[in-house]
This record gives C-alpha cells, structure tokens and sequence, in this order.
C-alpha cells in the first residue's frame, strides 16, 4: 500500500472508534452471466487484482449464472466465483446443494454461495421473496447438505449421495442482508454476511453496529465469520459521468431497502423518503436496467451520498472510510455506459472497472 493509503488508513482508524482495518480485505465485483462473454471476462477480472467474481441468480433478468460459472473455473486459477445473489425460492435447496457442490468440486474449492431473500427473481414469477426465517432455514439446511447430511424432508430421509463416491470440500455461505432483522439472522447462520444498504458511510456503520451486537448477544466470536458489503462505485475522471452511471445501482439498492412492507423507521432522512417512494413506484420491469422509470426519482445528490462515483482519489477516500469501520471484504456494483447488446453490456462494465482495479484497490492491499 502506498504511503498516503497507509496514512490515510491509520487515520481514520483512529477517527473510527471500535471500528479496525482488516488487512486482508478481499475485492470482488459482480456481474451478469453472459454466454460467449463469462468465461473470458472471469479470465481478466482475475488478471485485474480481483479476489471474487459473482453473478446474479434472477432467472428472467439474465442467464443462468451456474452453467456460465462453471465454464470461469477452466479459465481462472485463484478467482473466488459465486452468486449474487441467489434466494430461497427459485430452486429447492437440494437443488442450489448440487450445483454449488458440482462446481465445489470443479474448481478446487472457490466456490461462494451468496444468497439473500429474493427480490427480482421472485417477482417475476408472481410469488412473495422468502421471509427472514425461510432465508435461515434455506441456509441451514444447504450447510447441512453439503457437508454430507442428512436432513428430514417431510419425513423423508435426504442427502447427496455422490458425496460417497466425490467429497466435495464445505460450501461457503455469504448471506446479503439489508434490515437490521436479516442482519442479525445473517450473523447467525453465515460464514460470510454482506451488507446491500449502500455506500453511505452512515448506513454502513449502522449495519456494522448491528451485526457487532448480535455478536455480542449471541457470544460468537468476530473472528468466525467475515464481514463485507455490496459496494455502489463507479471509478471515472469524469465524476459527472460517473454519478450518471451510478445512478441505476443506486436506485436498486434503494429499493432493497424499500422494499414492500419492510421497515423504513431505522433509515436516515436521505434514504428514508426515496426508499418510500420505491415501495409503490419501483419500476420491477426494468430492474437493474437503465430505463427504469423510477430512476426519475433519483437525483445527484443522492447518488453522490449513496454511492461512490468519481476519479480515483475520490473512490479511495471513500472507499478507505468504510474499510476503516472493519469490513473484510467488499462487492462492487459497477455500472456499463453500454446498455445492450447483454455480452457488451458486461464487456463495457468489466473495462469500466479497470480504472478502480489499478487506481484503487492497490491502495488497500
């Protein structure tokens, strides 16, 4: 790390009370599947000083992340890839067992499951996204699972039987939360948690602190589990273009928070009336897509204080005050100035990136 990162670390650890550095923190960055374009962008994602590449799970919105994952392992060595999220509602969990299991297997052990309640996936086929308690047990019974077994299915005796014959190293479970109740379940049940309420300083040391006091409640140890979040950031010289292309991510994660029937008393001012607004005048059709109507209700400013988006000195300073709060790792949620067709679409989110991966991360390693 660079004099001026270190300094610039040590201070704000200073400044940040009850909060360290880690100083392994892992870098990662999301990204759709795309045929013709995963396996080779997962080759350079690697090659860019990455530690972790996942990609959605949302049936409707974009291509199966499992088969796509599975052709990354023949072109990455070290690269972590996983999911971003999948959910407990799409795929029975004997299912999501053996696919995450399969690719276990495939790629020596790099796998990550990341998993939240559903959101996108569910909606678009008329059903509610699982409760916190459904999320636990999905968890529960996937750890159970791929550690060989056996779990009462309505009073059926199930496991993965291959395992006798392929034992598959332990999945690692990364569960997305956003309000305080799934962060506390998250704290509970996760090998790793990752937090999806932006990149305000305020809302990450909020979910910290909620997350430091389940530990605490519940006596589990801060060393047993690793703590990130879903980082909005978009690294550009132009910080105009660069909020222009946060602004969809920040309007997603805004969502999450809004989302229909979820608490908004915990949030601060700034997200709370945007978050409202999301409840009713989400435009779920063009989730995650640029076009989205209710991107009319997000201003600059809101982008600016929700995400990170600027040239690099900016990203450092902010990125450097969230590390200081004592995440382990972090996801980024980039943004594409190409829009269609899908393939370029992460083509152009993967170069986008590339200024954050030499300008920014070196900072922190």
């Amino acid at each position: 790390m660079p004099d001026r990162g270190r300094s610039m670390v040590r201070m704000l650890s200073r400044l940040t009370s009850g909060y360290t550095l880690s100083m392994s923190t892992e870098f990662g960055i999301v990204m759709e599947a795309s045929p013709g374009y995963t396996a080779t962008l997962a080759r350079e994602i690697e090659a860019m000083g990455y530690d972790t590449l996942l990609c959605p799970d949302t049936q409707n919105l974009s291509p199966d992340p499992f088969s796509q994952l599975a052709l990354a392992t023949q072109t990455t060595r070290t690269l972590r890839l996983g999911t971003g999220v999948t959910n407990p509602v799409t795929r029975d969990v004997a299912v999501t067992a053996c696919a995450f299991s399969t690719l276990q297997a495939e790629s020596n052990g790099r796998m990550i499951c990341g998993i939240g309640r559903g959101d996108s996936s569910a909606a678009h086929i008329g059903v509610r996204n699982g409760t916190t308690a459904q999320l636990r047990t999905f968890v529960e019974r996937l750890r159970a699972y791929t550690r060989g077994e056996t779990i009462d299915r309505e009073g059926t005796a199930s496991r993965i039987r291959w395992y006798d014959s392929l034992p598959v190293t332990p999945l690692v479970i990364d569960v997305a939360c956003t309000g305080p109740q799934t962060i506390r379940m998250a704290v509970d049940v996760g090998d790793r948690i990752s937090f999806a309420v932006g990149s305000a300083p305020e809302r990450i040391r909020w979910a910290m602190d909620v997350a430091l006091a389940r530990l605490a409640e519940t006596g589990r140890s801060r060393d047993s589990i690793r703590i990130g979040a879903y980082v909005n950031l978009v690294c550009d010289p132009d910080e105009r273009r660069a909020i222009a292309l946060g602004r969809m991510i920040s309007g997603m994660v805004a969502h999450f928070a809004g989302m229909k029937d979820a608490p908004l008393d915990h949030l601060p001012p700034q997200l709370k009336d945007l978050a409202a607004k999301m409840q009713t005048g989400y435009d779920m059709t063009r989730h995650a897509q640029e076009a989205g109507s209710h991107l009319a209700e997000v201003p600059d400013s809101f982008v600016d204080w929700f995400s990170i988006c600027g040239p690099p000195t900016k990203c450092r300073d902010r990125l450097g005050e969230l590390l200081a709060m004592g995440l382990d790792h972090v996801y980024q949620l980039g943004g594409s100035p190409v829009a269609h067709p899908h393939g370029a679409r992460q083509e152009a989110m993967v170069r986008q990136a590339a200024l954050y991966a030499s300008d920014v991360m070196p900072h922190f390693r």
